[in-house]
Order: C-alpha cells, then structure tokens, then sequence
C-alpha cells in the first residue's frame, strides 16, 4: 500500500509562477511547477525562483485558468483593423521641435 501522493501514477496539477523582483515593476513569468495545491505551489515557487531573494512577491496560478491566442493566428489577431492604424504610436512621426520623446 503507498502512501498519499507517492503513487506514480498521481499527477498534480502544474502552476505557472510569476515573481515581482521589487516594489513598483510587475510581476515576471518565470516558469512553471507541478503541486498539490496552492499552499505548496507558493513554497514551491519561493524555494525554486526566488533563491537568492530577488523576489518580493510570487504569485502561482493553475496553468489550466489561463487562456491563451493561438500563436498560428497572430497576424489576424495582432493587426490593425482596417482604417484604424493611427491607434499605433508607428502611424505618427517625431516632430522636430518636440523634446525628450
């Protein structure tokens, strides 16, 4: 008889980690882990990303809550409607006499 969580065939579940290295700036995805629950996948995620305490904050979420486009579709997902390219800073030109742009 095997003991709770030791049997080879149990998988649990994987969780994406995402560390804030200082107060201000987001948080970064930094990888991913496999855990029971999410008590464990935040000591987890500490022991693994944040060893030398670069890190204020993590954060894991269950990799199946995220939702995701489709990398094959970026070109319709990503491009400008049509008519509407003035919404991109890339449609303007710098100004001559504007400063610290």
């Amino acid at each position: 008889m095997t003991a709770p969580g030791n049997s080879a065939t149990e998988i649990w579940p994987l969780w994406e980690v995402f560390v804030r290295s200082s107060r201000g700036l987001s948080h970064v995805h930094v990888g991913s882990l496999h855990a029971p629950d999410e008590t464990l996948a935040v000591r987890n995620a500490r022991d693994l990303y944040t060893r030398r305490g670069e890190g204020v904050s993590v954060w894991v979420v269950p990799a199946d809550a995220i939702t995701t486009s489709d990398p094959d579709a970026k070109g319709a997902f990503f491009e400008s409607p049509s008519g509407k390219n003035y919404r991109h800073a890339s449609y303007y030109s710098k100004s001559e006499g504007v400063k610290h742009l």
